[in-house]
C-alpha cells in the first residue's frame, strides 16, 4: 500500500498534513509527535501500530513524519521523509520559525500528496534518491581530491621556488669561481713574467761577473 499519512510539523505545531485514506492516522500521529518531542534534537526514528509503521525525522527543529504500510520497510519512507524536508524549507525558509498551525497546509497538503503517491508507486522514485545519494558521495570524494591536489600545489609550489632559488645560486657561484680563476690566472701570469725578469736580471749580472765587463760582447 505504501505510504498513507503525511505531516510536517514544528515542534508540536502542526504546519501541514495529509491522509490519503480515511483512518486515525492524524490522531495517533499527533501521540507520535509528542513522543517524538522528547527524544533527540535531530534523529530518525520509527513507531509501530497494528499493521503501520509511523517513521520521524527530526531536523533542526522540524519535524515530518509519515505513516507506512509495516511491509513497506524503511528505506523508501526515510527517503520520502528527506525530500519532503529538504522541499519545505526551500518553499517557507524562515517562515517556519513563527508560522502558525496549518499555515501551510492549503499549498504544502498538494505537495505531501503529490509525493506519497510517487514514492508508494514509482520505483524510479527511490532509484533516483539513491542516485542523489551516490552523486553526493562523489562529490564529496572529488572534493576531497581537489583539497589535495592544491595541497599538493602547495607544495609543489615551494619546491619550484626552493629550485629556483638554488639555480640562482648555482650560477652565482659559477660567476665567482669563473671570476676567481680569470684572477688567479692574472696572478699566475704576472708571476711568470715577473720571474723571467728576475731570471733575465741574475744571468746577466752573473754573465757579466764572468767576463768582467759591463757589457756581452767583451766576453768575445
Amino acid at each position: 500500500m505504501g505510504i498513507l499519512y503525511g505531516m510536517v510539523a514544528r515542534g508540536h505545531v502542526v504546519l501541514a498534513e495529509f491522509s490519503a485514506v480515511p483512518t486515525n492516522a492524524r490522531d495517533i500521529a499527533r501521540q507520535v509527535l509528542g513522543r517524538a518531542q522528547q527524544g533527540i534534537e535531530d534523529s530518525n526514528t520509527s513507531y509501530s501500530h497494528d499493521r503501520y509503521i509511523f517513521h520521524v525525522k527530526k531536523t533542526d527543529g522540524l519535524t515530518v513524519l509519515c505513516m507506512a504500510d509495516d511491509a513497506f520497510g524503511r528505506r523508501i519512507p526515510f527517503a520520502f521523509l528527506e525530500d519532503i524536508h529538504q522541499k519545505f524549507v526551500k518553499t517557507y525558509g524562515r517562515a517556519i520559525l513563527s508560522a502558525p498551525s496549518y499555515a501551510m497546509n492549503d499549498e504544502f497538503s498538494r505537495i505531501l500528496s503529490q509525493e506519497m503517491d510517487r514514492y508508494s508507486n514509482d520505483a524510479n522514485a527511490d532509484r533516483l534518491n539513491r542516485l542523489k545519494g551516490e552523486m553526493s558521495q562523489v562529490r564529496s570524494v572529488m572534493i576531497d581530491n581537489i583539497e589535495k591536489v592544491l595541497e599538493k600545489g602547495d607544495r609543489l609550489a615551494l619546491l619550484v621556488e626552493k629550485t629556483t632559488t638554488l639555480q640562482g645560486n648555482t650560477v652565482r657561484f659559477k660567476r665567482q669561481s669563473r671570476r676567481f680563476k680569470n684572477t688567479l690566472w692574472w696572478r699566475n701570469v704576472k708571476l711568470t713574467f715577473a720571474l723571467v725578469f728576475v731570471l733575465l736580471i741574475i744571468i746577466y749580472v752573473v754573465l757579466t761577473f764572468f767576463c768582467r765587463g759591463p757589457l756581452l760582447p767583451s766576453c768575445a
